[in-house]
Formats: structure tokens, C-alpha cells, sequence
């Protein structure tokens, strides 16, 4: 599964997203998420955003994280 990616206007974060940050939101213990947290932060700091594919107890969700100068912030839709 591909990492998809918001084509709106999307730029580059103020500053960068690590790890530790990424980790702090909890999505890859609460989602099975196909794509490497790596993968996911290399995105994040490249668009400042990044929209993937989770599955939590069968059922499929979009998780989308913006890069923002507070924080990672997340949003969560049902497919």
C-alpha cells in the first residue's frame, strides 16, 4: 500500500517531525498501518502532510496527520 498523499497546497513543515513525535500519537498501536513509520515521516516532513490507510479491528479508517508548528495533529475518518 502506497502512502497517499493530499494533492492540495501542501508545503514542508516549519520545522522538522521526528520519530519520538510520531510515535507520541499512538496510531501504530491503535492501527495497522502498511507503511513504515519511517516511510510516513519522510512524507510528513517532505508535504507537511500525510493521509494513510489503518485498519482497526477489521474495519478500515483514513488517518490523516498534518505537520503542524504546535504539534502532529491527527483526524480520523471511516472509509
Amino acid at each position: 500500500m502506497f502512502v497517499l498523499l493530499n494533492t492540495g497546497c501542501s508545503l514542508p513543515p516549519e520545522r522538522p517531525v521526528y520519530r519520538e513525535e510520531l510515535y507520541r500519537t499512538r496510531i501504530f498501536q491503535q492501527f495497522v498501518i502498511k507503511e513504515s513509520p519511517e516511510s510516513v515521516l519522510a512524507a510528513l516532513n517532505r508535504d507537511g502532510e500525510v493521509v494513510v490507510e489503518g485498519f482497526q479491528k477489521e474495519k478500515p479508517y483514513y488517518i490523516r496527520l498534518f505537520a503542524t508548528r504546535e504539534g502532529l495533529q491527527l483526524k480520523v475518518f471511516e472509509r
